[in-house]
């Protein structure tokens, strides 16, 4: 079953850009974390799940043996560069396809089109909904005008770059307990109007962290037809778990039919995520970024979501961000849990081979294409 997978290129539905600069020792160890810094003196991000899963598949890509020291491997990589280290993992994760979030950039990274190069494969773009708002803010356009300025701005992202997809960060904002209605023009308005008063007063850049605007952003791409992305669950140390739970959106996903609403990384809401995907017709989910930050233990993690979402709706994604790494690990320790948990069904008799053969292909890519429609 593995050798079966690992012949499969799998479509990367949500990922990010990686960074085409070399990076020392902290930068790289802040790079495996979703933590604001990789820790304090002595406490290493290699001694974690997703480090020893580096060391133990990464090195080889770099002509290293497995379980590399993390000396060795550093400097393995400053040796031949980033660009160098970018090809060969963008390459090895064997990669049909990526969808890339390109709203998180506070550095330069590179592009979809770059990330497609490297990777030998089609990038297309999912655009996150609240840059667009918070550009519309920042441009200092009118709150009566906000609502129509946000669609058009999400029209041409659609017809310049054939976005295929949308992605909302109310999890990290205001939490994922959104309200099924559709909020009225007059009050996206209202509140916009508070967005712009907040940032002119405090001198900062506009940031949406209101319930009404997210559920606004929300509808503005269900009405352009896009599937739309939900962080879901665990994430950086600026979003509250406690409101990340996907089923606080059972309302909103409920109205959303038949737009399709997919449920990125999930961890450690995963089951009740799997469960949103089981009985609500237009909900897909994934194990994204918690699958390389398990580590070893990400095989566990598969199998949990798999337990009650359908098959036909489960997608793979990386969430890579910033190392090429990730990209290749993801994609590695994503097609072994998937063998592990297919063969183990097989062996006892709960499905057939080419069962097993024709759900890896439907959980490799198809259900993907399908979704997205390219």
């Amino acid at each position: 079953m593995l050798e079966y997978l690992e012949s499969l290129p799998l479509v990367d539905h949500h990922c990010h850009g990686v960074l085409g600069r070399d990076l020392d020792r902290t930068e790289f160890e802040e790079s495996l974390t979703e933590a604001e810094t990789s820790g304090p003196p002595g406490v290493s991000m290699f001694d974690t799940q997703v480090g020893f899963a580096l060391r133990r598949w990464c090195p080889p890509v770099l002509d290293l043996d497995p379980h590399a020291e993390p000396g060795e491997y550093l400097a393995r990589r400053a040796e031949l560069g980033a660009a160098e280290v970018n090809r060969r993992f963008l390459a090895a994760a064997g990669l049909d396809a990526l969808y890339v979030d390109t709203g998180y950039s506070p550095e330069a990274i590179l592009d979809p089109p770059e990330l497609g190069r490297l990777a030998g494969a089609p990038a297309h773009e999912i655009v996150r909904l609240e840059a667009i708002a918070e550009g519309v803010a920042a441009d200092g356009v009118e709150a009566a005008r906000f609502a129509d300025e946000v669609r058009a701005r999400l029209d041409d992202r659609i017809d310049a770059g054939g976005a295929a997809g949308a992605k909302s960060i109310a999890a990290y904002r205001a939490g994922l307990e959104l309200a099924g209605e559709r909020p009225p023009d007059a009050e996206a308005a209202r509140a916009a109007g508070r967005l712009m008063r907040a940032a002119e007063e405090s001198g900062t850049a506009p940031r949406v962290c209101d319930e009404v605007l997210h559920r606004f952003l929300v509808w503005c791409a269900v009405d352009a037809g896009l599937p739309v992305q939900f962080h879901v669950g665990y994430g950086d140390a600026d979003a509250d778990l406690r409101r990340g739970d996907p089923l606080l959106l059972t309302g909103l996903l409920r109205a959303m039919d038949p737009v399709p609403a997919m449920l990125l990384h999930n961890y450690p809401f995963h089951r009740h995520a799997g469960y949103l995907a089981q009985v609500l017709p237009n909900v897909y989910v994934d194990a994204g970024l918690a699958t390389n930050g398990l580590g070893h233990r990400s095989p566990a993690l598969i199998a949990e979501l798999l337990e009650l979402a359908p098959f036909g709706k489960v997608l793979y994604s990386s969430d890579a961000y910033g190392l090429a790494e990730l990209y290749h690990l993801g994609a590695l320790l994503f097609r072994r849990g998937l063998a592990g948990f297919l063969a183990g069904g097989v062996e006892d008799g709960a499905w057939t081979a080419a069962d097993a053969e024709r759900v890896a292909g439907l959980v490799a890519s198809g259900n993907a294409r399908r979704v997205y429609g390219r």
